[in-house]
């Protein structure tokens, strides 16, 4: 018979191992090995629905869920997925084989009535279709086999295929949920939905029929945390093991805490300063060439982004296909800028507004941009908006200057550039400068529907030239990406879009 100071010790030892694991947000098995992964995401996301929505705290959780036809490995190569081979017989048809076996996670097999059922929804959804929309028909052959044709040659198909919401859904759980479905969402990814408590958490489990291999880790939550700090202090105390977006002097915590990890890669993703090329005095080429000969973007690379980003030549970075090398990068000249406004009819300079939404690293862009354009006497005031407020307003053209982001989510110039650039997207579809150039217009089309690789590399060369010298956006930065991890999580890597696919992640063993 144990003793009572015995049984005390032992009480006050699972009283504290109930605590660290509480403390760790994850659950053990009876073995007592951690099978939970806690995820701080810095917002919630909008639906599981990958065709509702095309933001990214969505997309980081559907990616789990979800498989597509194709895939792209860390280096941006296109590679088998659902789709186990490919061919193109002509110029506008791709024909996809399919896996076979593969199972959704309500048991129903994959077949090609899926694959046609998914990109016809995709096509016909007001948030995503402008990402295959290029794409006729889809036409099932046999049982693994969809033949995908375009209306013309697209040399970014498979490219746009890799995108988040390209996602291969199941015709019968969509139709059973019906307006619930982006709450019940069912893929054949390596983990399948449990339950959502909006604003706080969703809950994954590991999927043991996948077809690559089930996971290692058992159970996923995403936990929406936007405040950055409280995702570093989640971190500190074990109660995080996995951080997104890490900012400001938070990276140097993280760096120095010996229990943690930072990992810090270049992205896919641009920050840029827009200009409303529909109303004076940014009609005018000259004015906007004046502010870009007048912002010092190295104080905005060590201020904001402390250090974590590189100056930027283009509206597309390095690790963009099509990315140019000639484009020109501005640089500060302000006897240029001052004899730009005059030639322009301001030679005592102007005021303006420029908005933002509810970011704090932009809006100490737009403080450091106000300071630096007195120099040129150019007075703009800072607008902070709603979210939904600044994304309505920029899409109507209500605004004047504006600060933005992108990501070239497929990896393909055609992402990066058409949306931003062509007068086909004005407004909401990403040309918010309601920029309008026809020969870009005429660029941007032909390399479109282009299957000539190097053709296609040679025409957005032209474009990205052009787009830097007429300077409707200007490009502040090439963003790196980041997350905090705790030392235990072993074979995490970054995704340049920024969509972390979290199949193979799992716990060191002590």
């Amino acid at each position: 018979m144990l003793s009572m100071k015995k049984k005390l010790h032992l009480l006050i030892l699972a009283l504290l191992s109930v605590f660290l694991f509480i403390s760790c947000g994850g659950s053990k098995e009876t073995t007592g090995v951690k099978d939970t992964l806690v995820v701080a995401n810095g917002a919630d996301a909008k639906s599981l629905d990958p065709h509702a929505t095309n933001d990214a705290p969505s997309s980081k959780v559907t990616v789990q869920i979800y498989d597509r036809l194709v895939e792209q490995d860390d280096n941006m190569n296109i590679i088998p997925s659902l789709a186990e081979s490919w061919e193109q017989p002509d110029d506008v048809t791709t024909v996809f084989h399919l896996r076979k076996g593969v199972k959704f996670h309500n048991g129903e097999p994959l077949t090609a009535a899926d694959v046609k059922f998914s990109l016809d929804r995709m096509k016909n959804s007001p948030q995503v279709s402008h990402i295959i929309g290029t794409v006729d028909k889809v036409e099932v052959v046999d049982e693994n086999t969809v033949k995908v044709i375009t209306k013309q040659p697209f040399g970014a198909l498979l490219s746009h295929l890799c995108h988040p919401t390209a996602a291969i859904l199941n015709e019968k759980a969509v139709k059973d949920a019906g307006d619930s479905y982006g709450q019940h969402p069912v893929g054949t990814g390596p983990y399948k939905f449990v339950s959502w408590a909006s604003g706080d958490r969703i809950v994954l489990e590991a999927n043991p029929d996948y077809f690559l291999g089930e996971t290692p880790i058992k159970n996923v939550i995403f936990r929406a945390i936007p405040e950055a700090t409280s995702r570093t202090i989640g971190l500190e105390t074990g109660e995080i093991d996995i951080a997104y977006d890490i900012e400001g002097m938070d990276k140097e915590r993280i760096r120095e805490d010996k229990n943690l990890v930072f990992l810090e890669e270049p992205s896919l993703s641009i920050d840029y300063i827009g200009f409303n090329t529909k109303k004076a005095p940014f009609n005018d080429v000259r004015v906007r060439q004046a502010i870009a000969s007048t912002i010092n973007v190295d104080d905005i690379i060590s201020t904001v982004y402390k250090g974590s980003a590189t100056k930027a030549n283009s509206l597309i970075g390095p690790k963009v296909f099509g990315h140019s090398d000639e484009a020109k990068a501005w640089t500060v000249d302000i006897d240029k800028a001052k004899a730009l406004l005059a030639e322009a009819g301001y030679p005592d300079g102007f005021k303006s507004k420029i908005w933002i939404n509810e970011n704090p690293d932009r809006r100490d862009i737009a403080i450091i941009v106000q300071d630096q354009l007195r120099a040129i006497g150019v007075d703009i005031a800072v607008e902070t908006l709603e979210w939904g407020a600044f994304l309505d307003g920029t899409s109507r053209g209500d605004h004047e200057m504006f600060i933005l982001g992108w990501v070239s989510v497929t990896g393909d110039a055609d992402y990066g550039l058409y949306p931003l650039l062509h007068s086909s997207c004005f407004g909401g579809a990403g040309n918010r400068a309601f920029y309008d150039n026809p020969k870009v217009d005429e660029l941007l089309t032909k390399a479109r529907n282009s299957n000539d690789q190097n053709e296609r590399k040679a025409l957005y060369n032209e474009v990205q030239i052009i787009a830097q010298e007429e300077v409707p956006l200007y490009i502040t930065a090439y963003k790196a990406q980041n997350v905090g991890l705790q030392k235990y999580v072993d074979n995490f890597k970054l995704k340049a879009a920024g969509h972390h696919r979290l199949y193979g992640t799992k716990f060191k063993q002590n």
